[in-house]
């Protein structure tokens, strides 16, 4: 019978932290060999289009905490 996702947590939770780090690594690139390679150039060009507005100062970048936060506002949470 095969593991429950709590029982592999718990024995990855055991690991030395770069064991978990090649385990991550190895997980995210099993889901990223089933993404459309349309998404990925979809996503691709949209990260390309923020970067050159933040380079060009069209926009002005906020930390990730601020981000969240706003987030959180919007939504009412």
């Amino acid at each position: 019978m095969p593991m429950s996702l709590e029982e592999i947590f718990s024995v990855a939770q055991i690991l030395p932290n770069d064991s978990k780090a090649i385990l991550v690594e190895k997980l995210v690139a099993s889901i990223e060999a089933d993404i459309d390679p349309q998404v990925t150039k979809s996503h691709l060009a949209e990260v390309k289009k923020r970067r050159d507005e933040i380079r060009s100062e069209k926009v002005a970048p906020i930390n990730g905490e601020e981000g969240l936060a706003n987030v959180r506002a919007m939504i009412g949470k």
